[in-house]
């Protein structure tokens, strides 16, 4: 059942990319859609015989790479890491599958967007089923290139295709990282099987090469590029920038990347390669202070921004933070627990403002909405439910994992770890904050919309809906649900040998004997939160421009996204632009044109005026001259013999 649950989609994207016109837009609409629905239930039912079970297994496929002492067999592993993210991958992708029949319903272009969604599926399935790195890099960058292809679908918009070329480029500067990795894992090791690379770790932990001049843990040095790939692919602070702007594809694209495919890719591999990382202590303080940055720095910038699908991309972003820096403490089960809640709450979050953007005839500036909840009650109850679940507020999903991340931060006992307690703590607040400055700025309040545009509001079709309700259910239950087994007491028996966490990293088994403060900080910080947000939005919506000019150089920076994008603009394209002009003009134009090709048509071409002279036309003239060149032939000949 695993070959099926991995290429169904595959099947679906080539049938409906290769055949979807002549088949009909119907045709690849429902196919591809019940192929992911099927893929969803073998994928559920493998789970839970797993858990039953707890038995790994490999699906060899063929051999891939075979050079020399170097081979690669392409395998299915099935181990429940890798069941976790299959349950989360095809629900949520079969969910946004069957929401795009309802919203992309009067695009001409629907089989080939099937098929690139579909496609996309497959590649994040490929990643988290490989038994080794140079499997797991095929998924990785097969990822990359379905996200450029969705991202970018809608071509014909110049920020499209530069969103897209922007992800594809921001997410390479990581992926030259991992590739770095991978070359170091098989030079260490002699081996691309995780398997073989886990059980000789121990052994070459004190193992150190000397580098520029310093002398580096070879480990350490892994653990910390592998950490740049996944930074690249999970959009941690710094390698941030293309996650805001891949809003430009389709509100459904939007769902796939930012809830459960390609941005938790990152938090994957680094759960995947724990065996390893738990003998890199400097690595794990790097990842969890990049974590904590993350989270409180995307939270900032979700404050000021205007676009309902922006705030809800910079949410994201932040939650990814949580996911890393409870990776960091060694509390991976806990990462993962989030992972998997926040993919049903986020998707939800996101199709629910698809179907805000849909009523309002595709308006996503929040400025320009308002007083319209009783118009589409359903997205509205829903997008509480999500809404409810991002802030951590009891008892749903988001709650249960975003605060046992907190609550291994500070049981790790670290400088890192009480740094990642305190700026997740306060992210916390920030995110109930602008959570509730989007429910409150679209849907309540005096509406100001365009007149006609409100005249037209109306709630989604069945179809859009439907996926909603799936995923709002997620939201409520999956916390609860998964707690026991993902991070209750008996958490070890569950992962099995899929995670590894050493004797002497204790945060997950102390998360649950922290002070009480700790534990109802991050609610108390919730609820204050919504709070805040109904007294600024609500209550005197006026006070929000104040704070923005009394506080005008903060405001500013938060909303111009702390500048990222114009210093990497000036530092990048500008001084490459100008390196480039440099080489062009003095290196090839006025170098190598001008002494290279150019020159020497120059030359010829001096050469040429001047012997053209002698072409008089006249016989005798020919005929002196030949005489001359006889004249001289036997002067040098006689010349030469002695005569």
């Amino acid at each position: 059942m695993v070959y099926l649950i991995v290429f169904l989609p595959l099947l679906g994207s080539i049938i409906a990319g290769f055949f979807g016109k002549k088949l009909g837009d119907k045709f690849s609409l429902y196919l591809t859609s019940s192929l992911l629905i099927i893929s969803m239930v073998l994928g559920w039912y493998e789970f839970f015989q797993l858990s039953t079970n707890y038995l790994d297994k490999t699906y060899p496929l063929m051999t891939w790479i075979n050079v020399g002492d170097f081979n690669v067999v392409w395998s299915l592993r099935y181990d429940m890491l890798s069941a976790v993210m299959i349950i989360v991958i095809t629900t949520v992708s079969a969910m946004v599958h069957v929401y795009s029949i309802g919203y992309m319903s009067h695009d001409n272009s629907k089989p080939r967007f099937m098929s690139y969604l579909s496609l996309f599926t497959f590649a994040m399935l490929m990643l988290v089923t490989a038994d080794n790195l140079i499997q797991l890099f095929f998924g990785w960058e097969g990822v990359g290139v379905a996200s450029y292809l969705l991202i970018g679908f809608w071509y014909h918009k110049p920020t499209a295709h530069t969103a897209a070329m922007k992800a594809f480029v921001v997410n390479r500067v990581g992926d030259f990282g991992f590739i770095l990795g991978i070359i170091a894992i098989y030079s260490i090791f002699g081996s691309v099987y995780f398997d073989e690379i886990f059980e000789d770790v121990k052994g070459l932990q004190n193992i150190y090469i000397i580098l520029i001049g310093f002398k580096i843990n070879v480990i350490e040095l892994i653990s910390i590029l592998l950490f740049i790939g996944a930074m690249g692919k999970s959009a941690q602070i710094g390698l941030h920038t293309w996650l805001p702007d891949a809003m430009e594809g389709p509100t459904p694209v939007s769902a796939l990347i930012h809830a459960a495919t390609m941005v938790t890719a990152g938090v994957f591999l680094v759960c995947r390669m724990s065996p390893l990382l738990e003998y890199a202590p400097f690595a794990l303080s790097v990842i969890t202070i990049v974590g904590a940055l993350t989270a409180i720095f995307a939270a900032t910038i979700g404050l000021t921004q205007f676009d309902i699908k922006r705030v809800i991309a910079y949410s994201t972003c932040s939650q990814l933070g949580y996911m890393f820096f409870a990776a960091g403490v060694s509390a991976y089960p806990a990462s993962m627990f989030h992972l998997t809640t926040h993919a049903f709450f986020k998707a939800l979050l996101f199709l629910g403002a698809g179907s805000v953007i849909h009523a309002m005839s595709n308006e996503q500036d929040m400025r320009k909405m308002g007083g319209i909840w009783k118009k589409i009650p359903i997205t509205y109850a829903l997008m509480w439910i999500g809404s409810l679940a991002l802030a951590g507020i009891p008892f749903f999903s988001g709650y249960y994992s975003k605060d046992l991340i907190l609550e291994a931060a500070w049981a790790a006992s670290t400088n890192s770890g009480y740094i990642a307690f305190w700026l997740g703590a306060l992210a916390a607040f920030l995110t109930a904050f602008y959570s509730w400055r989007v429910i409150i700025m679209t849907f309540h309040g005096v509406s100001n919309a365009d007149k006609d545009v409100l005249s037209h509001v109306h709630e989604s079709p069945l179809v859009m809906l439907i996926p909603l309700f799936v995923l709002g259910f997620g939201a409520i239950l999956s916390g609860w649900f998964f707690y026991e087994n993902f991070v209750g007491h008996h958490w070890h028996d569950f992962w099995g040998h899929s995670i590894f966490i050493a004797d002497t990293n204790k945060a997950m088994k102390l998360a649950h004997y922290v002070p009480k403060w700790v534990k109802y900080l991050p609610v108390l910080l919730a609820v204050l939160g919504i709070v805040c947000a109904y007294v600024f939005y609500l209550l005197i919506p006026s006070l929000p421009k104040k704070v923005s000019i009394t506080f005008k150089p903060i405001h500013k920076l938060f909303y111009n996204k702390w500048y990222f994008d114009e210093i990497y603009d000036y530092l990048f394209v500008k001084s490459f632009i100008k390196i480039g002009n440099i080489f062009w003009k003095k290196g090839d134009e006025n170098t190598i044109d001008r002494y290279g090709p150019n020159g020497i048509s120059k030359l010829v071409k001096n050469i040429s005026s001047k012997s053209i002279i002698i072409q008089s036309g006249y016989i005798y003239h020919y005929a002196f001259a030949m005489l001359i060149g006889l004249v001289v032939l036997l002067t040098w000949l006689l010349m030469d013999y002695g005569l």
